[in-house]
């Protein structure tokens, strides 16, 4: 006579609930200064620029000295210069926070979320609830089953 069949069946049940709210955040890129000039018919003593003071600080524009070559004739004559952004001496970094936002020439600011009703709960019988919050937000319930068979 065969044996009677035997298994051991092992089942776990859980669940959870998490809740985000997005940070905000910046991220500036700091501008180099910059210096261009160009011409015909003219010459120079080339400006340029000169170099920073200290680490922090941006570098100035050096101008040159220009004069037409010869005089009554057609020329054309550009100089450019872009002030680079210096370094403000407020952007020490204390306890993870920034004080004030740097001022840079490129800056890209994300507000941050509105928890508003973001809420979740899970009640001794494993069901949840989720409540929508404002933007930003995100609420994420799970529930998984797992049935062993031995």
């Amino acid at each position: 006579m065969a044996a009677p069949a035997h298994a051991d069946l092992i089942t776990k049940h859980s669940t959870s609930v998490q809740l985000t709210v997005d940070s905000a955040a910046s991220q500036a890129t700091r501008l180099g200064s910059s210096y261009s000039v160009s011409g015909s018919n003219v010459s120079a003593t080339l400006g340029g620029l000169t170099a920073p003071v200290s680490a922090t600080a941006a570098a100035t524009m050096n101008s040159g000295t220009y004069s037409q070559t010869t005089d009554g004739s057609a020329f054309s004559f550009s100089e450019t210069f872009n002030q680079g952004d210096a370094i403000p001496s407020n952007t020490t970094i204390t306890s993870g926070v920034a004080p004030s936002l740097p001022a840079f020439g490129s800056v890209t600011t994300t507000a941050g979320g509105v928890a508003g009703s973001l809420a979740g709960t899970i009640n001794s019988a494993g069901v949840m609830s989720l409540t929508a919050g404002g933007a930003g937000t995100s609420a994420t319930g799970q529930f998984v089953s797992e049935i062993t068979i031995r």
